[in-house]
């Protein structure tokens, strides 16, 4: 169904699963019953949320259509499993996402690429795929407004870019996921090696300026100007080492690999991948084998193992193990990170629905209400259960995990 999107959005259910979208496949199978036990966890999971969210966009308690990063994750996660299993319900509930929120002319709505909010870039990952199958323009359309944005997109003096026009002078851990994969496969599909240098230094730039060289981690923000309430005022950095942020960055690693090469400094982006895979191992909880929200304060009232987190960072050790980029040692550490979200952080719902549990709603920076990145801070932030944040990199987990049974 080319061209579904915003003309049927006036009064109309937007782009249920349950429409046919036709495209080439390699499979007709139907979608899954999620009650079933004898399904792997990624089919378990996946067909969870396509249960209780057949508009993928209505998640997150949303109440209006949002092109999100989280949603993008989501579906590169759907995606995931739709080139593992086969079954294009998959395919068909990540397409049905990108036609809700793509018009006839390939224009994303709500975007404003003016507000540089490098969190919009996110998304655009998965249109590389759906290009690839179905041919249909608007989603190279949308690829390309998005490669725009980066041209412009305002950078640090250091020549990293802004988390969002609105967060002046910032690198956050989290906009490494957001934009620097995608930035580094347009580069390699659309012939732009620069593109795929510049991703490259950003990533490491970024390990520079916020890695703790005594624990290895790394701190979720860092002020080129020292200005933020939240920064120190000599190193520029926030306080503290938040799991999730060192997620999307370790998510970010082992994913931007896949396009870069000799010539674009791969080299020193698995030298990261081992030095943080050797310092997420020292926060790993020994008895349930997760990680904390805050990753160095296990034992600190009213921190929590945290969903998200212990998903992202288990996708990292798998992935990073299986594509050689770290010893084998580490699968040990990865298996006990998946083996332990089953055990301590997953729950089997009367009808069979799985629910990964807390995961932190949401947490950043500055803003208003002000966010000040002090420790009751991120542990007071709202929990949400089956969000996205972990709900994809506990798919994409689980598909690795699986292939190694």
């Amino acid at each position: 169904m080319k061209g579904t999107g915003i003309s049927f959005i006036a009064g109309l259910t937007i782009c249920s699963i349950a429409l046919q979208i036709s495209c080439s496949q390699p499979s007709e199978k139907k979608s899954e019953n999620a009650t079933a036990p004898s399904l792997k966890w990624s089919v378990r999971m996946a067909e969870t949320i396509m249960q209780d969210y057949p508009e993928m966009w209505r998640m997150e308690e949303a109440e209006k259509i949002k092109w999100a990063y989280t949603k993008g994750l989501l579906c590169d996660a759907y995606l995931a499993l739709w080139k593992e299993s086969g079954n294009s319900a998959y395919f068909d509930y990540a397409r049905a996402y990108a036609d809700t929120m793509i018009d006839e002319q390939g224009v994303i709505y709500g975007y404003k690429m003016e507000d540089y909010n490098i969190d919009k870039i996110n998304p655009g990952k998965m249109l590389f795929t759906l290009y690839e199958e179905t041919g249909d323009g608007r989603y190279e359309t949308v690829i390309h407004t998005l490669r725009q944005q980066l041209v412009n997109h305002p950078r640090t003096e250091a020549g990293g870019f802004w988390h969002k026009k609105r967060y002046p002078h910032q690198m956050w851990l989290d906009g490494l996921y957001m934009g620097s994969v995608f930035y580094a496969r347009y580069g390699k599909q659309y012939n732009e090696p620069e593109n795929l240098v510049d991703a490259a230094n950003w990533i490491i730039l970024m390990e520079e300026k916020a890695r703790d060289p005594e624990s290895g981690l790394l701190n979720h923000a860092w002020d080129e100007n020292r200005e933020q309430q939240w920064a120190n005022k000599e190193t520029g950095l926030s306080e503290h080492f938040w799991g999730r942020g060192m997620g999307w960055y370790g998510m970010a690693l082992v994913d931007i690999l896949d396009y870069l090469d000799a010539n674009s400094r791969r080299a020193e982006v698995i030298d990261i991948v081992e030095r943080m895979a050797e310092a997420i191992l020292r926060v790993q909880d020994e008895e349930s084998g997760v990680w904390y929200q805050v990753l160095d304060q296990g034992e600190r009232d009213g921190n929590y193992l945290e969903g998200s987190v212990s998903s992202m960072f288990t996708y990292f050790l798998l992935k990073a193990v299986m594509k050689g980029y770290i010893d084998e040692a580490y699968l040990k550490n990865a298996k006990k990170g998946y083996e332990g979200i089953l055990d301590n952080l997953m729950v089997v719902r009367e009808d069979g629905g799985v629910v990964i549990s807390p995961v932190c709603a949401v947490a950043g920076l500055g803003g208003d209400p002000y966010r000040d990145g002090t420790y009751e801070y991120y542990i007071n932030e709202k929990k949400r259960d089956n969000d996205p944040k972990a709900v994809g990199p506990f798919i994409l987990a689980s598909i690795m995990y699986e292939e190694l049974e």
